[in-house]
């Protein structure tokens, strides 16, 4: 009988069979944490130093994610290769640190030449390895099992299902050591400051504002024509409209425009007060950018008033500044 199977159906078959043996290596992880996974979270929290990650080839590149999954979450961690760590490295490891070493065989030779110096400086090992009964899960005070059945490559050599079980068990680690700190979004923030989460969490209305000469205003009773002009002068879309108190009693926007148009034949006797939206959308300088964001989206806005606590306008948002920001 012909095989009928197209090339993009066996490309399409392969890629599904990597991805459910790679799915299941995943699964079968959890039966395997124990109480090791625990001592090893107490050993990480009870640190006074690093968490000091390393591995050889695949098992490096995995720890190198690991080590930076760690660090962005509240555990200071960093990587070393084994071979630099034998010819001088090592002096970047204390006592007070601990050591998460990864090797699915457990005997990965590089790794386990710094099994006598860490017993002599007594800093602890974590082993993360798919064999508890290796030297390196035999000498460690807490072993991580990341066995798999066999690995997504059909000739189970190059690690795959192995690796993937590997990080995945990383993250469950900086997962779990995320939650006992209490870490929260503020803090993975500060550690992100230049990407665009690190913005929507740590950019502040006040921060972005225009403010001084750049905030537009006019009286309350002044004619619609000094609004027009206002909001042409600054550019914003609106303009805030303040009492004899400087309080904001409402605000005037390119919206409100189109609907004076559409029911006001003639413009020349109205004054803004007559057409202003009241008491207008504002927001207060403290607020997160990314709040701000929302309350535009969730009114269909796109400029808001920033007030004081007593009422009186310091400044104007518009979408374009959170655009240009990168919160949005």
């Amino acid at each position: 009988m012909t095989d009928t199977t197209s090339p993009s159906d066996l490309l399409r078959n392969s890629a599904i069979r990597t991805l459910t043996l790679e799915q299941q290596a995943i699964g079968a992880l959890i039966e395997h944490l124990d109480g090791d996974f625990e001592h090893a979270c107490e050993l990480i929290l009870g640190c006074s130093g690093r968490v000091v990650v390393t591995g050889m080839g695949k098992s490096g590149h995995i720890g190198g994610k690991i080590a930076a999954t760690l660090a962005s979450t509240g555990s200071p961690a960093f990587f070393v290769h084994p071979g630099e760590a034998s010819h001088g490295d090592l002096g970047m490891i204390t006592p007070g640190d601990v050591v998460l070493a990864l090797s699915h065989s457990g005997e990965t030779a590089e790794v386990t030449a710094l099994l006598p110096l860490l017993k002599r400086l007594g800093t602890p090992l974590i082993s993360m390895t798919g064999r508890p009964h290796s030297t390196l899960g035999r000498h460690a005070d807490a072993h991580l099992f990341a066995g798999v059945e066999r690995e997504a490559c059909p000739l189970d050599l190059a690690p795959t299902s192995s690796t993937t079980a590997a990080l995945a068990l990383g993250d469950a680690l900086a997962v779990a050591l995320l939650e006992a700190r209490g870490f929260t979004e503020e803090d993975f923030a500060l550690s992100h400051p230049g990407g665009s989460l690190g913005k929507r969490l740590l950019l502040r209305v006040s921060d972005l504002m225009h403010h001084g000469s750049r905030l537009p205003r006019v009286a309350s009773g002044s004619p619609l024509r000094d609004a027009l002009l206002e909001i042409t002068r600054q550019g914003l879309g609106f303009t805030c409209v303040v009492d004899p108190g400087d309080y904001l009693v409402g605000v005037y926007t390119d919206g409100d425009l189109r609907r004076t148009l559409d029911h006001h034949a003639d413009l020349s006797q109205l004054t803004v007060d007559d057409v202003m939206t009241a008491p207008g959308k504002r927001i207060s300088p403290d607020t997160l950018a990314a709040e701000a964001v929302r309350i535009m989206e969730d009114n269909r806005i796109t400029a808001l008033a920033v007030v004081d606590p007593d009422g009186h306008p310091v400044g104007a948002l518009h979408m374009h500044d959170l655009l240009a920001s990168g919160v949005i």
